[in-house]
């Protein structure tokens, strides 16, 4: 199973931006979309062969998620089952024959962390979904979870501290989700600072490399010995993030 992952910051325009020529080369089985800002009457994504499961927000051109799949699933859930969380389209889990896929789009804590505080709710709550899954059968959690993790997950940690994405609180729940046993699979085959999938779109800051680390495959322990490669796809534009690619046996 090979799953790529990326938040296109717009599924309209990255149509345009040739999205759709890399997803066509990609030969994923599956494809998880985020921040996709449309409902799926107003866009059409002509990507033979793929099912496709839209997540969108209550609010148009807002948030939304949508995940591609060319493997029938088992069964579809929007969502955490949890109201407060649910108007924005930031989950869809796919199930099938022998595990979950599940595609995220986190909250951001936002200018002035004036979202932290929800933020925090949400982490929570999705650690719980996350296990709830895994209760029934392995998980594989993908997506733009909206935190840099360690140091090494963005270009300047020191002057971001009090940032959102870099806050303790945020990166703490990054901590839970490995607590509870769930695999950073990127940093399985890579130890080194310097790999980013999000760069401002000000100051050059892709050029120069001056990014973030916030797009993340997860797995249950159970599927560590299946994972052949997780990799992170810089070169690849289309956004102001880059997809990012990981296979299973």
């Amino acid at each position: 199973m090979r799953i790529v992952s990326w938040n296109v910051n717009g599924i309209r325009a990255a149509l345009k931006k040739g999205v759709l020529e890399y997803l066509r080369a990609a030969d994923a089985d599956v494809i998880c979309l985020q921040e996709t800002k449309a409902w799926p009457e107003q866009v059409e994504v002509p990507l033979e062969g793929y099912r496709q499961v839209w997540d969108k927000a209550e609010k148009k051109g807002y948030s939304g998620t949508l995940v591609l799949s060319r493997l029938e699933p088992v069964s579809v859930v929007n969502g955490l089952g949890i109201a407060e969380h649910d108007r924005e389209g930031r989950v869809v889990t796919l199930e099938f024959a022998d595990r979950f896929v599940t595609s995220v789009y986190t909250p951001n804590a936002q200018r002035g962390l004036h979202r932290l505080a929800y933020r925090q709710r949400w982490d929570q709550a999705y650690l719980k979904f996350l296990k709830k899954l895994e209760r029934r059968k392995p998980v594989i959690f993908c997506g733009d979870l909206n935190v840099s993790h360690k140091e090494i997950d963005l270009a300047n940690p020191r002057s971001n501290v009090k940032n959102p994405g870099f806050t303790p609180e945020e990166r703490k729940g990054f901590d839970r989700i490995l607590e509870a046993g769930f695999v950073d699979t990127f940093r399985e085959f890579n130890g080194d600072p310097g790999h980013y999938t999000w760069w401002s779109q000000m100051g050059n800051a892709r050029a120069k490399n001056v990014g973030w680390r916030l797009d993340y495959f997860g797995i249950s322990p159970a599927l560590r010995e299946r994972l052949r490669y997780s990799v992170i796809r810089p070169e690849v534009m289309g956004s102001d993030h880059c997809p990012i690619v990981m296979e299973l046996e």
